[in-house]
C-alpha cells in the first residue's frame, strides 16, 4: 500500500480494517500474556479502542473511567460503555460480541461526588465478573490508570493489580502495514493543511482566525474524528515556543508556525510542524537559525534504524545549555523531541535527552514517530520543524511531504524600512 485513498473499495485492497483489528487485539493479548497478566483493565481511551476498536464521543475520551474495557485472557474483550451509547457500538461493531458489550459505572474526576466508593465497588464486582467468566479470576490485572478511590476497593476485594500502561504500549508501539498505511493518510491530510495554511496566511489576520480556519479545513475531511490542537504562533510568540494561540495579529515580516496537534484521522493522530514567513524574505540570522534545528533535526532522523536505540537519536541533539544557556534539561522538554504516534500522540518510544541518555528504548520495525526541533532568539522570533516518521527493516520513510529545507516565503514584497524598530514587537 502506498496511500492509495481515504474510502474502501471492492477492486483496490486499501486500509483493511478487519486485518487492522485483530492484530491489534492480538498484540495486546501477547504482550498481556507476556508480562504475566491474567487481564488488563484499560481506562485511557487510546487503550480501550486498540482492544475493542469502537468509537466514542470526545467528551468521553478525556476521562478515564467514564469508559473502560477489560482483557481477559483468551476471552472477546468485555466493553463497559458510558450510560446507553452501548447501544450504537452493538450495533455499528459486530467483532465485540453483544454480551460483552455492558454499561460503565463511573466516577472519574468527581462525577459521583461523595458516592465515588459505591460506584467504585460497583466498577470493581463488574471487573471481577469479566475475570471469572473468562477463567482468569484471582490472576494479576494490569491497570493503565488508577485513581484513589480505587486503591482501598481493590486491596478489599482482594484485586492483585500491577502496571498495565507498560503492556499497552509496548503493543501499540509496533504497527502493522495497515497502521501504515493510515499514518500516510495522515501525512496527506497534513501536508494539504499545511499548503491551505500557507495560501491563507497574510498580515492583519490573528492568530486564532489561522487556527480558525485551518480546524474548519480539517473537519471538512472524511473520516476527520478530532482535531486536538492546531497551534498558531507567531512573531514573539515563537520563542520560546508557548504551544498555543492568541489574538495576537500578525504583521508584515513576521514568522509565524503552525503545529498539526493532533488532528485524528479514523483514530490515527498527527504532529506536524512548519514555518513560514509572510510579506518578506527573512534574514540571513534567521535562516541560520533554521538551517541549524534543520540539522539538528535530520541528524537525528539519520540516526533512525532498527537496533538502534533511543540514545543514539537523542544524542544527535545538543544539550539545553549548549543550545539555550539552560541549567537542566528539563527546562527545554519538548524543545528537541521526539515521540510516538499512532491512537494516542505518545505512543512508545518517546525520545528527550532528559531520560533517553539513561534510559534507552530499542527501535523497532513497524515504529511510527515524530522528530521536531526549533530555535529562536527570545521574544523576538523562532523557528520550529517536524517529521513523521515509519521505521522500516532497512529503511525510513517519511510521511510528511511539505517543503522542509527552508522557511517558506509567503506574498514577499520589497522596500521594508528598518528604522525605529524595535525587536519582537
Amino acid at each position: 500500500m502506498a496511500n492509495v485513498g481515504t474510502v474502501g473499495l471492492d477492486w483496490q485492497e486499501r486500509v483493511n480494517w478487519d486485518r487492522l483489528r485483530k492484530y491489534r487485539l492480538e498484540r495486546a493479548r501477547e504482550r498481556m500474556k507476556a508480562h504475566g497478566l491474567g487481564a488488563i483493565l484499560c481506562m485511557y481511551d487510546e487503550n480501550v479502542r486498540y482492544v475493542t476498536s469502537t468509537l466514542t464521543p470526545g467528551w468521553n475520551r478525556l476521562k478515564p473511567g467514564l469508559r473502560y474495557a477489560i482483557l481477559c485472557g483468551d476471552d472477546a474483550p468485555v466493553l463497559f460503555e458510558q450510560g446507553d451509547i452501548g447501544a450504537h457500538i452493538a450495533r455499528h461493531s459486530p467483532w465485540i460480541p453483544k454480551d460483552h458489550i455492558k454499561y460503565s459505572y463511573a466516577w472519574i474526576k468527581g462525577a459521583a461526588g461523595p458516592a465515588s466508593l459505591a460506584q467504585v465497588t460497583k466498577f470493581t464486582n463488574g471487573i471481577k465478573k469479566a475475570m471469572k467468566q473468562a477463567g482468569v479470576e484471582g490472576r494479576k490485572l494490569g491497570v493503565d490508570f488508577i485513581d484513589i478511590n480505587m486503591i482501598q476497593i481493590f486491596k478489599d476485594a482482594k484485586i492483585d493489580w500491577v502496571d498495565g500502561m507498560t503492556p499497552m504500549m509496548e503493543a501499540r508501539a509496533v504497527k502493522n502495514q495497515d497502521e501504515h498505511e493510515c499514518m500516510r493518510q495522515v501525512g496527506a491530510i497534513g501536508d494539504a493543511a499545511h499548503w491551505e495554511f500557507m495560501k491563507f496566511l497574510k498580515p492583519g489576520l490573528t492568530e486564532n482566525q489561522l487556527t480558525a480556519h485551518i480546524m474548519q479545513f480539517l473537519y471538512n475531511i472524511p473520516g476527520m474524528e478530532d482535531v486536538e490542537d492546531v497551534i498558531v504562533s507567531s512573531g514573539l510568540n515563537t520563542w520560546p515556543n508557548w504551544r498555543n494561540f492568541s489574538d495576537r495579529i500578525i504583521k508584515p515580516g513576521d514568522i509565524v508556525f503552525m503545529d498539526l496537534a493532533a488532528l485524528t484521522w479514523n483514530g490515527y493522530k498527527s504532529c506536524y510542524y512548519r514555518t513560514d514567513i509572510v510579506g518578506k524574505e527573512p534574514t540571513q540570522e534567521q535562516k541560520d537559525y533554521y538551517a541549524t534545528a534543520l540539522k539538528w533535526l535530520y541528524d537525528s532522523i539519520k540516526a533512525v534504524k532498527v537496533g538502534a536505540t533511543t540514545r543514539d537519536i537523542a544524542s544527535k541533539w545538543p544539550s539545553a545549555k549548549e543550545a539555550w544557556g539552560y541549567e537542566e534539561e528539563d527546562q527545554a522538554a519538548a524543545n528537541l523531541w521526539g515521540h510516538g504516534l499512532g491512537l494516542a500522540q505518545y505512543d512508545q518510544p518517546v525520545i528527550s535527552r532528559i531520560w533517553s541518555l539513561d534510559y534507552p528504548l530499542e527501535i523497532k520495525e513497524g515504529m511510527v514517530f515524530a522528530l521536531e526541533t526549533q530555535h529562536g532568539k527570545p521574544h523576538e522570533w523562532g523557528v520550529r520543524i517536524e517529521e513523521m516518521l515509519i521505521v522500516h527493516k532497512d529503511s525510513v520513510e517519511i510521511v510528511s511531504n511539505f517543503p522542509v529545507e527552508q522557511i517558506t516565503v509567503v506574498d514577499p514584497m520589497p522596500g521594508y524600512a528598518t528604522y525605529g524598530k524595535r525587536a519582537g514587537q
